[in-house]
């Protein structure tokens, strides 16, 4: 198998107008708002700038606005964003619009694309994804979903319990998962739903206090009665949900490697800098040995995590599932960040403890991600047993 790595000339020219774009405008903006967006004058005062340098929106199809770049372009552009916090905010392909967008993209209607994508990927209206329930509902487990959808006339009445809906609060639709047949554990019988922030069945319960901050618009525990739906809004096919969320979820997990290892490369260049400047003990600060380890440490796991990225990437543009590809990229590079950004913090002592820098902010920032999009145990668990898999059908022939 053959994996082409070779980068297109017009992905690789509007990868290096994103990092310029990304240094000379979001950076500032970055250190201004401490890393986190909170208002839609910031949001909407960014986008318009990446629309005027050309940068916006790289990921959805020019009929709606973007550059149509594969999984493969992507990879180079998103990470580029990624070097700051606000980057995909700016580019809009933050989570979780950017998913929202791919697989609107991929199932809507023509009708649901004008209606909910053309906005979105425009920077007009922002979106959720409201599948995760408190426990024992749908979490690492999407099975277990408890929410439900029964038909009333002319639609769907949804009830149910949502929390950590990532970007909720101010958003002008959320794309609700229910049950519409069958039991929680069952692995069918799921269906996507467009609801419509002013529906007076979606309600705000509370924003869920998290280590993290930065995803505009918090992560928000919702509740869903007696919300009633149109048959249009229906995204899809009726109990199909969970096989069209395969559509969302492993392009998801790499968008969100390419973005944080951005923020991993950020902070190996602060540490970089510091070790190149600081002097003690009669050398500088990257001549020593162990600071050396720790930089060639986190060369090694940028470098490893970029590899891992593209391989997948290369098999979701093939039109393949590539689960264990994704499982495996999204677990390492959760674990890898964490490790570059922690190191990075530490070549940079008191100083990276210190809130003069942003490098405490990328470590509350990065730590969450080996628990969203799958925590790495459930990863690690699913990727033995298919190599298990293999194993058993391998031995049978």
């Amino acid at each position: 198998m053959t994996v082409d790595l070779a980068q297109d000339p017009v992905v690789a020219d509007l990868a290096r107008r994103t990092a310029d774009f990304v240094r000379e405008v979001v950076i500032p903006a970055e250190e201004q708002h401490r890393g986190v967006a909170r208002t839609e004058n910031v949001r909407l005062g960014l986008q318009r700038a990446a629309k005027d340098a050309g940068v916006f929106a790289p990921h959805v199809g020019e009929e709606f606005g973007g550059h149509g770049l594969d999984m493969r372009g992507r990879a180079a552009v998103f990470e580029e964003a990624g070097y700051s916090l606000l980057g995909p905010l700016a580019l809009n392909i933050a989570a979780p619009d950017e998913g929202n967008m791919h697989m609107l993209e991929a199932i809507a209607t023509a009708e649901q694309k004008d209606r909910y994508l053309r906005p979105l990927a425009a920077g007009a209206i922002r979106s959720c994804f409201a599948m995760t329930e408190p426990a024992p509902g749908a979490g690492s487990d999407p099975s277990a979903l408890a929410t439900r959808a029964a038909r009333v006339r002319g639609g769907w009445r949804i009830d149910g319990h949502k929390w950590f809906i990532t970007g909720a609060d101010g958003a002008g639709f959320a794309i609700c998962m229910a049950r519409t047949s069958g039991e929680p554990g069952d692995q069918g019988g799921a269906t996507m739903f467009l609801v419509d922030a002013d529906n007076p069945g979606m309600k705000t319960v509370r924003h869920i206090e998290t280590l993290d901050e930065s995803l505009y618009g918090g992560h928000v525990e919702l509740l869903f009665e007696n919300c009633v739906v149109p048959d249009e809004a229906v995204l899809g096919e009726v109990d199909q949900g969970f096989r069209y969320a395969q559509v969302r979820l492993g392009p998801a997990r790499m968008t969100h490697c390419m973005r944080w290892l951005g923020i991993a490369r950020r902070a190996q260049d602060i540490a970089v800098g510091r070790a190149g400047d600081r002097r003690l003990f009669g050398s500088r600060l990257g001549d020593l040995g162990m600071v050396q380890q720790m930089i060639a440490d986190n060369e090694i796991d940028i470098a490893a995590a970029r590899g891992l990225i593209l391989q997948a990437s290369w098999e979701l543009d093939q039109g393949r599932s590539a689960s264990q590809s994704t499982s495996i990229a999204k677990t390492f590079c959760a674990e890898a960040v964490w490790r570059v950004v922690d190191r990075a913090l530490q070549i940079c002592g008191s100083l990276g403890v210190s809130g003069d820098i942003l490098l405490g902010r990328f470590l509350r920032e990065v730590r969450p991600f080996r628990i969203y999009d799958g925590p790495s145990e459930t990863h690690r668990w699913a990727i033995a047993r298919r190599v298990m898999r293999r194993h058993t059908e391998a031995a049978a022939q």
